[in-house]
């Protein structure tokens, strides 16, 4: 069977990506993605441009979020797919989950402050727009463009990480409750990245397992983050949990990302891919 493009991660400005739902389409089509999902951080607010704008391209979309949950003191992102973006348990998990995205960045504004970098919170909001929207990404950017640091890379190895300059650990979602918002609006939950997570063979044993139990289906097998040793690594995973296996780059920005929409390496082979199971929730470009 041949399997389509597939770019099942990816963000814009309407949380911490830098292009906009238009833009982005345009660039995925360019680079051959016949299906796209779009996956803002605990955000549905460019689903119906996202859609327009796929269609407009001649790709197949599915919806997508991307949301952050706490689990063994750890954030983890679990990515809805296909789900309807419209309804409202999911809508106001998702604003419950944005809304301490302020006070957090107001205190992660604070401790840079402490180490001489004044002015980083109202930076960071010029890159947000909005304080429910703020993330490390954007205080980030603020110190690449003050040149504290050359390049976000930089960033992240001196600050806003644990144990660093400006980290403050924000508590997000329950794993139930973001897998069981997805699921309740007919989506998929899929872990995201699961090897960015940096957890002990047990935690990460836990973390599958209970998301399993909690109704999650899939996992990232072939992401932006991933090595080819990983890859395989996470296709076992998915094998042993009987997971669906997802594939997406995680793009954010054409200055930052390492890897470019639709140029990942197929899904290692004996995987079902989310979108068979998705088949039926994808939202199909008009000339097919």
């Amino acid at each position: 069977m041949t399997f389509p493009n597939a770019d099942l991660h990816c963000h814009s400005v309407v949380s911490d990506g830098t292009l906009t739902p238009e833009a982005l389409a345009a660039r995925a089509a360019i680079n051959g993605v016949q299906l796209w999902a779009l996956t803002d951080h605990d955000e549905v607010g460019g689903q119906d441009r996202a859609i327009a704008a796929a269609h407009a391209q001649g790709m197949d979309y599915l919806t997508g979020a991307e949301i952050s949950v706490t689990f063994a003191g750890k954030t983890v992102h679990i990515v809805g797919l296909g789900f309807d973006h419209h309804n409202p348990a999911l809508v106001q998990g998702l604003y419950a989950t944005r809304n301490g995205r302020g006070p957090r960045a107001q205190e992660m504004g604070a401790e840079l402050a402490k180490v001489g970098i004044k002015g980083a919170y109202e930076g960071a909001l010029t890159y947000a727009g909005n304080p429910e929207l703020i993330s490390r990404t954007h205080f980030a950017r603020f110190l690449v463009e003050t040149k504290v640091c050359k390049d976000t890379n930089e960033v992240f190895k001196r600050f806003l990480t644990d144990g660093k300059p400006g980290f403050v650990p924000h508590r997000w979602a329950h794993l139930k409750d973001a897998v069981q918002w997805i699921v309740g609006a007919g989506g998929m939950a899929v872990v995201a990245h699961p090897a960015r997570y940096d957890f002990t063979p047990t935690e990460e044993y836990a973390l599958f397992t209970e998301f399993k139990a909690h109704g999650g289906q899939g996992v990232e097998v072939v992401t932006g983050s991933h090595t080819v040793a990983e890859y395989a690594e996470y296709a076992d995973i998915a094998r042993e949990f009987g997971l669906f296996a997802s594939r997406g780059s995680d793009f954010h920005s054409p200055d930052e990302s390492h890897t470019e929409l639709g140029t990942l390496p197929t899904l290692p082979k004996g995987l079902t891919p989310v979108w068979e199971p998705l088949a039926d929730r994808v939202l199909r470009a008009p000339s097919h």
